[in-house]
């Protein structure tokens, strides 16, 4: 494998696309995406380079737990053989070089911003820090990294200096992920468990995990509601997406073997990816002044394609498990 194609492995594409989603967010909030300057493309290769170092860095880290939870992995090509620690060092060292310059590019205020994205990422993964051992920390920190530097690189992009109002936008998102993130330890428990790693999960079980993540969406629910304000029809709309993950959620609990878990996680998952895509829609089209109307109606449009593929998903499982997954 050549060093370009591992760091386009590296850079697992799911998850750089929901980091670039928070900062199109708040590229969205201060009506920037209409002309979308060339800092856009640097912020989301900073972002993208500085997640590779982050990748490359756990796995090297991880990698006697990811033998046991990822054996057969393409995601993670040193425990599927393809690359050495060697490459992934150097890997490493280019994502966040080119992050670096990236940030250059935009400013001080940029290049600030990604070394505190690499300085996360070596205290998450490597000793003595190693904070994804912290059960409490762990969440809290990957929030900060996925969610309040997307989001801080969306507003330099835009020249924007955060308000009020995006303290409260930008914690609704960081709550929001929490929701997440803590679910993500349903599918990594074994090898967590067999290394002594001190996850939510494994400390104080199922329920306890899924009563977090759902305080947590109900904490974004609420701030996002005085971030934002909107009109009656698009909050109605928000909230069917909310249901429906609180329904996941439910069905998570209950579930009494591992598919019917991954099953509840995966569909919870499509529609947070929903509810975020219907979110910068909404920003986006308010920016444009177009018609509340027009708006309602777009993002409703949204609402009953996110819905039909609710149903799909419910009916063929196998489907949530390979979106999970990725």
């Amino acid at each position: 494998m050549t060093l370009l194609a591992l760091y386009v492995r590296m850079l697992r594409y799911r998850v750089a696309l929901m980091m670039w989603m928070f900062m199109l967010l708040a590229v969205a909030k201060h009506g920037g995406l209409q002309r979308m300057p060339l800092g856009a493309v640097l912020a989301a290769v900073a972002l993208g380079s500085s997640y590779v170092g982050a990748t490359t860095a756990n796995d090297i880290a991880d990698k006697e737990i990811d033998l046991v939870n990822h054996p057969r992995d393409r995601g993670r090509p040193l425990v599927s053989g393809d690359a050495d620690e060697r490459a992934l060092w150097i890997v490493h060292g280019a994502g966040n070089l080119a992050a670096l310059a990236a940030s250059a590019a935009l400013g001080r205020w940029a290049v600030g911003v990604a070394l505190v994205s690499i300085a996360i990422s070596y205290a998450y993964s490597i000793r003595p820090v190693r904070l994804s051992y912290r059960t409490y920390l762990a969440p809290a920190i990957l929030a900060a990294a996925y969610v309040l530097v997307p989001y801080a690189f969306g507003l330099i992009v835009v020249g924007a200096s955060p308000t009020r109002n995006d303290l409260l936008f930008a914690g609704s998102l960081y709550v929001l992920f929490i929701a997440r993130i803590v679910l993500k330890d349903f599918r990594d428990r074994d090898g967590d468990a067999m290394y002594g790693k001190p996850t939510l999960l494994l400390r104080f079980g199922k329920v306890a995990v899924c009563r977090t993540s759902l305080a947590a969406l109900l904490t974004w629910n609420v701030l996002f509601l005085v971030a934002i304000r909107p009109p009656l029809g698009f909050a109605v709309i928000v909230e069917a997406f909310v249901v429906a993950i609180w329904w996941q959620l439910r069905a998570l609990e209950q579930a009494d073997d591992r598919r019917g878990e991954q099953i509840a996680i995966g569909i919870g998952a499509r529609m947070g990816n929903g509810m975020l895509i219907t979110l910068l829609s909404w920003l986006a089209l308010t920016s444009q002044a177009a018609p509340l109307a027009h708006r309602i109606g777009f993002c409703a449009f949204l609402l009953v394609v996110y819905g039909i593929n609710y149903l799909s998903l419910a009916r063929h499982p196998q489907d949530a498990l390979i979106g999970y997954k990725g």
